[in-house]
């Protein structure tokens, strides 16, 4: 792909004529489809729906690994249509910040098997430069692509550096039951 777009829902009118070519769309349950794409050209999509949550609670759907791999079977077909030429491809979820930046650091990891993980995040947030992945999503990830744990030990230093640029994140992200990821990135911070 030529163009890769990382957004949340109020951003996706902005991108309905930059010719997406493939969409990945990440949504709560039960949430109505994005009214913005009926003004996007022709593409292909896949829409998954579940919270964005790392702990089970009444009411929450996790992500679970057959979400990971339905991920991945769209990057499969990605790069078999990737191959044929030129592409855009656009994820969302409804803020841009958690489910579709592991999602893009997934398709990421996958299309670039050999990439050192530091690069990948790297990558990730020159695409999204407030990208704060998901990592339930990032460990099942990790396992279903080989890296070894490798994922979610660069994650952990990707907190660390979102944390150092912007401390006030740590306080919604405990509130919102992310306190485990503000620990691994505290964590690293001090190693």
């Amino acid at each position: 792909m030529s163009l890769l777009t990382i957004c949340g829902l109020d951003e996706l009118a902005s991108h309905s004529t930059r010719g997406v070519t493939h969409a990945l769309s990440i949504l709560d349950p039960d949430w109505p489809e994005p009214v913005a794409f009926r003004a996007f050209d022709p593409h292909h999509r896949t829409t998954l729906q579940f919270h964005d949550v790392i702990e089970p609670a009444p009411g929450l759907i996790l992500p679970e690994v057959g979400h990971i791999e339905a991920i991945l079977a769209f990057g499969h077909a990605l790069a078999r249509d990737a191959a044929r030429g030129e592409g855009h491809l656009l994820v969302h979820c409804h803020m841009g910040i958690s489910r579709s930046t592991a999602a893009m650091l997934m398709l990421l990891a996958q299309a670039h098997p050999r990439e050192d993980e530091h690069k990948l995040f790297d990558r990730l947030r020159t695409i999204r430069p407030q990208a704060w992945p998901n990592s339930r999503m990032i460990a099942f990830a990790d396992d279903l692509l080989g890296r070894g744990g490798r994922l979610t030990a660069a994650l952990g230093r990707h907190y660390a550096r979102q944390l150092a640029a912007r401390p006030d994140l740590a306080g919604p992200m405990r509130r919102a039951g992310r306190g485990r990821e503000v620990d691994m990135g505290l964590g690293m911070a001090r190693s």
